[in-house]
């Protein structure tokens, strides 16, 4: 049977993701570390594990309604209004997903046709241009920069727009750099948006993991951008229930309405047994959150001098769990690094290009592991960067 007569050519021709390319190889080595998977290390806090439990005790193992528990989009309204003092209707605004992922595809799918414009601001997260691409549309590029710490500047964003642009992907806290945008920064973007019809999806997975004086502040809640964006939030990074599988979006009536439609024939609803569990997060684990949000902070810390000690330039980042250190002064590419490092030194990172093309010359490194990991790790790459950078001297 010929295969390449059958398939979308869309899809045969989307590479695979960036970020899983070494992590099978490490399963197989001995005494590896890796600093690459973007998922906490802390087990899910025990309340929201009993509250799934309970659930199957009780017998909970139905469908729930398409776009969730009732019970829990109330408390995602009441969690959004006492965090970020942003209201959302429970009936029509908002809808539980799989993953955070499943509500970006979902977005992207009910807004863009073929030949709109999606406006990506990389280096981010590697779903956004696929999703585009296999929605019909067309993904363009906004290259942040080093110097701007990656935020996204009004004066790169209007460059980009034209009478073609549909939507703006707004991916911060961001994944890979951990750059983070202020309420200024966010007000200055909402300004290029007004006046015209732009769509924003505001990817803010990691918004409850800052470590600087300033909270986050969703797209939202920026005067005027209200009735445009749709947030896309989750369980899996703040509560440490990647497994669990499940996220949200909170948006316009209109637009959650159509995503629904999209959800209901692909997916259904979402895991009952996580919803049950979420009701329980949302209600009674902040403090769980802030100490994992704390013990982060201290990693990142101590990730960033490790890396600013061995002669590698790291901006401060100041939000998620990843850093994006400069590889540029070793003369190699990401690749060559990232693939040397872990034949020489068993040490697994994510090459920065996997992230986009101007992520070329970083690595990505996550310190969503133990102190214990990350300090090892550390002493290895320090060892190769030490040997190799000798080498080009």
């Amino acid at each position: 049977m010929n295969y390449d007569k059958l398939i979308n050519p869309v899809v045969g021709a989307l590479p695979p993701s960036g970020i899983r390319k070494f992590f099978d190889v490490v399963n197989t080595m001995d005494d590896a570390i890796s600093l690459g998977v973007g998922e906490p290390d802390f087990v899910t806090p025990w309340a929201i594990r009993e509250a799934g439990i309970y659930s199957l005790e009780s017998g909970r193992t139905y469908y729930t309604a398409n776009s969730g528990l009732l019970e829990l989009r109330e408390e995602i309204a009441n969690y959004n209004m006492r965090k970020y003092g942003v209201k959302y209707n429970p009936a029509d605004q908002i809808l539980v997903t799989v993953g955070g992922s499943e509500a970006i595809d979902a977005m992207i799918r009910c807004v863009v046709c073929p030949g709109d414009e999606v406006l990506i601001p990389e280096p981010s997260f590697v779903c956004y241009k696929p999703l585009t691409i296999m929605a019909g549309g067309v993904p363009v590029t906004i290259e942040t920069k080093e110097e701007d710490e990656f935020r996204l500047t009004p004066e790169l964003l209007r460059e980009k727009i034209t009478d073609k642009t549909k939507l703006l992907i707004l991916p911060y806290p961001n994944n890979p750099t951990g750059a983070v945008m202020s309420k200024e920064d966010l007000e200055a973007i909402a300004e290029v948006l007004k006046g015209t019809d732009i769509l924003v999806l505001s990817d803010e997975i990691y918004g409850e993991l800052r470590y600087s004086d300033e909270k986050h502040v969703p797209f939202s809640a920026i005067e005027g951008m209200y009735d445009r964006t749709v947030v896309v939030n989750g369980f899996s990074k703040a509560f440490a229930m990647t497994g669990w599988r499940l996220g949200y979006a909170l948006g316009p009536a209109r637009i959650i309405g159509l995503m629904t439609k999209v959800h209901q024939y692909g997916i259904m609803s979402s895991p009952t047994t996580s919803q049950y569990a979420a009701i329980e997060a949302l209600r009674s684990c902040d403090d769980d959150v802030e100490d994992m949000c704390r013990e982060y902070n201290y990693r990142r810390r101590v990730i960033v001098d490790g890396f600013r000690e061995m002669g590698l330039s790291c901006f401060e980042p100041y939000g998620a769990f990843y850093i994006f250190p400069c590889i540029k002064s070793t003369g190699m590419t990401s690749d060559e690094f990232c693939t040397r490092l872990l034949g020489e030194e068993k040490v697994a990172v994510v090459p920065g290009n996997a992230f986009g093309e101007c992520g070329e010359g970083f690595i990505r490194c996550s310190y969503a592991y133990s102190v214990e990991k990350i300090e090892e790790a550390l002493k290895r790459i320090a060892r190769f960067v030490s040997r190799h950078t000798a080498e080009t001297e």
